[in-house]
């Protein structure tokens, strides 16, 4: 495999397959795709592969070689080999380091780590497949889809609540622990023919966990955190996104983010129907809306929380008529001071405070990026002054600068230190 000759253009001949695979699969909705394994050990296809690999970071799975070592050891011969067994059908999935994580709720989030090889290899079939289903996908889901995003899906939300009252707010109990593997097969066959891809895929699936060094096995779900797991995701829920736009548009506007969707209508009883719909569609799909947290908000009294945001409506300060506002919701107010209290923690004296702020100013400028777009000048200024008043005690802890600080010369020194802010003038509308 010519790895360093293809690391020259890999994403533009990567990316011309993956259009000639769009338009082959657009032209024909009906086609099965029976020749597309060869090609997800293509050298480019296995170079982009890991490039997107290295790009998202993260630990190391069951055996213990992390991206940092495959680096040290040689990428090409790394690639050389995963191309070598792929081709003689020799490779073999390992088992996925089970991990928890917290969640803004304050509970622990199971995660997946497969073994960086398993990543590469997921990505660079992901890279493959991916077209054939994205040309059937339906404008209504809006998670991991290429061109779409968190964003997209809150402005649809509130465009559709100018005239929405109602809304069914879906939430799907142990949705990648539940998916139910053989009718997930039978709607990859849809479209793949190529019963060595199929294969492959089920392997990721039937493959197992390790926790506390105990292996389980997993007759239901796919690992959450796995490459190939979001698109998985996508293909299972694509049958409700379709029978919904083909029988029931006319009932409400669903919006969908992988597992997350709502349901916006106009008035109760469309409300009403739409939880009997969808409930009665995750049923045939082998899935149940969580008893809890399913729930119809009457939008002229209360509001929800979604993809981090909280809707509601209010008069309007200028018109006087009743609009959509979005601004961060509790939860997300919550994790980032959190995340900001963790980074400025007393117990980290020693550490410079530049390199403090080195560390907050990425996590800024990331949550002000999402935020932005809705109603949230309140909040972020808010966050602002949390900082500011984490950074002052920070800075009069350490050697140097304790009892040397007054209001003024903090400022200044903040301005020095370039310390980012969550509002910036003019970015973001006001709250009701």
């Amino acid at each position: 495999m010519h790895a360093r000759k293809s690391q020259h253009h890999p994403k533009e001949t990567s990316r011309q397959l993956q259009r000639r695979l769009y338009l082959a699969a657009k032209r024909n909705g009906q086609r099965h795709f029976h020749a597309l394994y060869d090609r997800i050990f293509r050298p480019d296809i296995l170079w982009r592969a890991w490039q997107e690999v290295q790009a998202n970071g993260g630990a190391a799975g069951v055996d213990g070689v992390s991206i940092e070592g495959i680096e040290s050891q040689g990428v090409e011969s790394f690639l050389q080999t995963l191309a070598t067994d792929l081709k003689a059908k020799r490779y073999r999935p390992q088992p996925v380091l089970r991990v928890y994580i917290p969640k803004p709720d304050g509970r622990q989030r199971p995660l997946g780590i497969p073994t960086v090889r398993d990543r590469v290899v997921q990505q660079a079939c992901r890279m493959v497949v991916e077209p054939l289903f994205e040309a059937d996908f339906l404008p209504c889901s809006f998670g991991f889809r290429p061109k779409r995003s968190a964003g997209q899906a809150v402005q649809q939300i509130k465009e559709a609540l100018v005239r929405g009252w109602w809304v069914v707010d879906v939430d799907i109990q142990g949705f990648f622990d539940t998916i139910d593997h053989d009718r997930l097969r039978s709607l990859v066959k849809r479209c793949i023919s190529d019963r060595r891809v199929v294969k492959l895929m089920g392997q990721w699936l039937k493959v197992g966990v390790l926790e506390d060094g105990q292996w389980h096995p997993t007759t239901l779900g796919t690992p959450q955190g796995g490459v190939i797991s979001p698109l998985l995701a996508n293909i299972y829920l694509h049958e409700l996104d379709q029978r919904w736009t083909d029988h029931h548009f006319s009932v409400g506007r669903l919006i969908r983010y992988a597992d997350d969707m709502v349901v916006v209508c106009r008035s109760k009883i469309k409300a009403e129907q739409a939880f009997h719909i969808i409930g009665h569609l995750l049923e045939s799909l082998h899935l149940t809306l969580h008893p809890m947290k399913t729930r119809m908000v009457d939008m002229g009294k209360e509001g929800f929380d979604f993809l981090g945001f909280h809707f509601h409506k209010s008069k309007s300060r200028k018109t006087g008529k009743i609009v959509p506002y979005i601004w961060p919701g509790q939860q997300a107010m919550k994790y980032i001071r959190s995340r900001i209290r963790h980074r400025t923690d007393r117990s980290g004296q020693r550490i410079p405070l530049a390199e403090v702020i080195a560390h907050l100013n990425p996590l800024i400028r990331g949550w002000r990026t999402y935020f932005r777009m809705g109603n949230a000048t309140k909040k972020l200024q808010d966050l602002d002054r949390y900082v500011r008043q984490r950074l002052w005690s920070a800075a009069r802890l350490r050697k140097g600068l304790k009892g040397c600080l007054d209001r003024g010369s903090f400022d200044h020194w903040m301005r020095q230190c370039g310390v980012e802010y969550f509002y910036l003038s003019g970015i973001c509308g006001q709250e009701p």
